[in-house]
């Protein structure tokens, strides 16, 4: 079983954030704005459904799924697009490919060194953000 992802995490680095958006389509305007703000995601499991809240001063985002089941994700907030999301446990990695306007997209998230790692990807760009856990 993987390390456990749930908890209350805090950003503590953000690279090729700017580039990742770019990717997604995102406006110069929300683009500077974004690349200002620190994030804190929230992941909780409530039986076999996994939520993931991604927080800021700015916007929220808040998704939920099921493992191997695909769903329907509307980014709000993000780029506003429609997208089939899938996520699956690769080994100790929780790994998401979403099938839309953009390709390669997707993201991972999984542990090391008391930290989370989530990449984000999109037409070619990565972005790699690290959280730690708040006490």
């Amino acid at each position: 079983m993987p390390d456990s992802l749930c908890g209350t995490w805090d950003m503590i680095s953000n690279t090729n954030f700017e580039e990742i958006m770019i990717a997604l389509g995102i406006s110069l305007y929300y683009r500077k704005v974004a690349t200002r703000v620190k994030l804190r995601k929230v992941i909780e499991q409530v039986g076999d459904v996994y939520v993931i809240k991604t927080l800021s001063s700015v916007k929220n985002y808040i998704f939920s799924f099921k493992i191997d089941e695909e769903f329907d994700e509307y980014t709000k907030g993000l780029d506003n697009r429609n997208c089939k999301s899938l996520v699956k446990w690769e080994g100790n990695r929780m790994v998401c490919t979403q099938k839309g306007e953009k390709k390669n997209r997707g993201w991972c998230h999984w542990i090391e060194d008391d930290k989370l790692h989530l990449e984000l990807y999109c037409e070619g760009q990565v972005c790699k953000q690290v959280f730690k856990r708040v006490a």
